[in-house]
This record gives structure tokens, sequence and C-alpha cells, in this order.
């Protein structure tokens, strides 16, 4: 199995950069003296479409030939991807075909819209998500530009990390969260390749703690129903996922969704940025593991700011 490196993922920065925003490292005092630690927020909310995701597809696009630029792109996705799927296709004139499930939030499905993709509903089940993606590139010969199962895509998620520590080098940990495993992946090549010191964090919703079993048990355990508020970390890893995570992470925290609301909520307030769900479990596992980040310093992905204001968790 061919896995990324850290050399793969500074190609992809100087590839996207053009197209990608370098969003900043927020710091907070109250948040600090709150935690007893030294938090660093990396602001993927900030990033186009509200998300790290913006990242990795851009990768994606910008590496497809001629000749599949023709054809297009398609994929299958509740929100982020597909949305910066669609943008960063539309910027590269490149056809995007996206299958999304007829329960995604409707403000994802408006940006999806909004950035020129075809969007085809589907029931909300993986298997259906993969048969309708299957049909479409039987008729259109689009490529599949996966979520988070695709080298190019996870190449492009770790910039992030690599932007973060070009700012703050001397972390003792960098926490990403774990849905599917691409920005997990890609953060964790990148920063062992940087700085083998320090220990990345995997933080994952109590609900959806398949990744959580997956790497304690050393077996791949796929996600069946979870029910999070977390949206973004509804997915299973995938083998290339599951085979960076074990090489590179140290260690898969879970916070249960009262902390995860009530961390979200806490960075509205006291930070005055929007940060989903999803990026709230980075805060509620230092919140659920006080002892491990007292007195050190804590580099945190926020990947996205993609919420449905009509239906706020708290």
């Amino acid at each position: 199995m061919n896995l990324p490196t850290l050399s793969d993922i500074q190609s992809a920065h100087s590839r996207i950069r053009p197209f990608i925003h370098y969003t900043p490292v927020m710091t907070s005092g109250q948040l600090n003296k709150m935690f007893d630690c030294e938090l660093y927020f990396k602001c993927e909310n900030l990033q186009k479409v509200g998300a790290f995701k913006f990242r990795g597809a851009t990768n994606a696009v910008l590496l497809l030939s001629d000749d599949e630029k023709k054809r297009g792109v398609v994929t299958h996705s509740s929100g982020n991807h597909a949305a910066a799927l669609a943008l960063a296709a539309s910027m590269n004139g490149v056809k995007a075909n996206i299958v999304m499930p007829e329960t995604a939030p409707l403000v994802k499905k408006n940006a999806v819209a909004g950035y020129g993709a075809e969007i085809t509903f589907c029931k909300p089940t993986l298997q259906a998500r993969e048969e309708t993606t299957r049909m479409i590139m039987e008729k259109t010969g689009a490529t599949l530009v996966h979520p988070y199962d695709n080298f190019n895509v996870i190449c492009g998620q770790g910039t992030a990390a690599l932007e973060l520590l070009a700012d703050k080098p001397d972390l003792d940990f960098v926490i990403a969260p774990v849905g599917g495993g691409g920005l997990m992946s890609g953060t964790s090549t990148c920063v062992k390749g940087l700085n083998s010191k320090i220990k990345v964090i995997g933080a994952e919703p109590f609900n959806a703690n398949d990744a959580w079993e997956s790497f304690n048990s050393g077996q791949l355990v796929p996600s069946v129903n979870p029910l999070t508020v977390a949206d973004g970390l509804l997915t299973s890893l995938s083998e290339l996922t599951f085979t960076i995570i074990r090489k590179n992470v140290d260690q898969i925290l879970t916070a249960t969704e009262e902390s995860i609301i009530e961390c979200m909520l806490l960075v509205w307030e006291r930070m005055k940025i929007i940060i989903e769900p999803s990026s709230a479990t980075v805060l509620a596992v230092i919140k659920e593991n006080p002892e491990l980040f007292r007195g050190k310093k804590a580099g945190l992905i926020i990947s996205g700011g993609n919420v449905d204001f009509r239906k706020l968790p708290f």
C-alpha cells in the first residue's frame, strides 16, 4: 500500500497554495486559563467552503489528467467534501457530480448547488451512496474523488498541519477530529514527518467511536448507526486511513455529546468564531482529559464551521 510522506504533503501545499486560504492560528487567554494549557486553534472554519476539505479536493482536482478533467469528477458526501469538490472543480473548469443523502442539512445542499455541481439524491445509507456513485461513473466516465480514501486528498488535508507547525513549531500535541480519517491521516503523516516528538491525538465522539475501537483492537471496526451531533464524523475509516493512523497516531480519545456541545458553545462565545460540532471534539477531549494536557501546548485543527443556524444544538 502506497502511504503518503511529508514530501508528498509539501508538494501538495505548493500546488494548492494559489487556490486556498492560509488560515490563521488563533488563541484565547480565557480558554487557556480555563483548560490550564496553551491552545492554538488552526482555523479551517475560515477556509474556502468553510472546511479543511477544500485542501484535499483542490489537490485531487489539480492532479487529474486532461482526459479525466474532460469527463468530470464524482463523489458521495453529506456535506463539506461535496461543497469542497464542487468549488475546486468549478474553479478548474471541471464538471462535478455529487451524490448526497436526502437527509443532508439544507445549508449543505444549498452550498453544493451554489458551487454549480449536479446533485443526485439517494437514501441515507452507505450502500445507496456507493451504488448511486457507481451508476454515475458508468454513465459519464467521471473520476471518483473519495472524501478520504484517496492518496491525493489525504496529502491535501495534511497541509493544514504543515501551516500550523510553520506558525507554531514547538507544540506538545496536535489534535484533529476523526471521521473517515482523511484529515487525521494527513495531519499525523505531516506532524510525525516534521517532529516525531509531537504527540498526535485523534478526537472522536463517544457515540461514533469506531476509530477508537479500531485503533485499540487493531482490527478495522465499521461505524454502525452512530448517533451524534457531530454530523461530519459519522463515516468509518478505510483500509488506507486505518493503516496510516495505526502507524502515526499516538492515541484516539473520545468525547461525550454534552462535552462536544459545551465546547462548541464555549468557542462561539469566547472566541467569536463559528465552529461546527465535529470541530468541537478537539477541545472536548482536552476537557475530558485535563491531566494529560495540563501545562502543555496543544495545536487543535478546527475542521470546519458549517452549521445550520436554524438547528443549533445549544
